[in-house]
């Protein structure tokens, strides 16, 4: 039997901007268990193959540098013990991220590294294939969606706040073509879950987006 048949999990997919991150996280600590971003695995290694200089084309350069990555997820995310949290949220690195993702030979070492962090006494993992390829067992899989001009705007709010030097027009273009990207590749491309509950958020609050998933939290008996 799998990890995802005995511990509990919850998957939580969607585009970028959909809410799932911020869902994710009030949703583990509602329910005290363990909470993946798994995007930030891709964004890790986005920034340390920057760094480095390594051919962002390059999959198995890529793919030997995430399996030299020493990675510790605390109140802050330490990448060989240097704290990068605010580094890798930035839109450069999430754009890298989204191109070093189609390589099958990167997304084989972090699918590992993500399955590792199914522990009890459960786990809320958000990305954007969690439901469809990490954990095809969930014991509910849900997909936050929203147009992408509301995700854009959001995202906007959301990088001005950490005081980044950005514009609304710029954002939406990126994202555009980060959802073309993310959506056509051919490795887990991002798409619902055949049984997920699909929830559009455009136009919702973060606490009416909660209360919503809360509830069919509940109709699967997880809380």
């Amino acid at each position: 039997m799998s990890k995802a048949k005995t511990i509990p999990v919850i998957t939580i997919d969607g585009p970028g901007g959909s809410g799932k991150g911020t869902i994710g996280q009030l949703l583990a600590k509602k329910l005290g268990w363990h909470f993946l971003d798994s995007g930030a695995l891709y964004r890790i290694l986005a920034l340390a193959a920057t760094e480095r200089s390594i051919d962002l084309e390059d999959a198995m350069a890529l793919r030997f540098l995430a399996l030299s990555l020493k990675i510790t997820f605390n109140t802050d995310i330490l990448l060989d013990g240097r704290p990068i949290t605010h580094l890798i949220r930035t839109e450069q690195c999430g754009n890298i991220a989204s191109k070093i993702a189609v390589f099958p030979l990167v997304r084989e070492v972090l699918l590992a590294m993500q399955r590792a962090f199914c522990q009890p006494p459960g786990l809320v993992a958000d990305g954007r294939d969690m439901g469809t390829v990490v954990f095809p067992e969930a014991n509910l899989k849900l997909f936050l969606e929203a147009s992408v001009e509301e995700r854009a705007k959001r995202r906007y709010f959301q990088l001005k706040d950490m005081g980044q030097n950005v514009t609304l027009h710029h954002l939406l273009a990126e994202m555009r073509a980060r959802d073309v990207r993310d959506k056509g590749r051919v490795v887990a491309p991002l798409e619902p879950a055949k049984d997920a509950v699909v929830i559009n958020t455009t136009g919702m609050a973060i606490e009416e987006v909660f209360k919503e998933v809360m509830k069919v939290v509940k109709q699967h008996s997880l809380y």
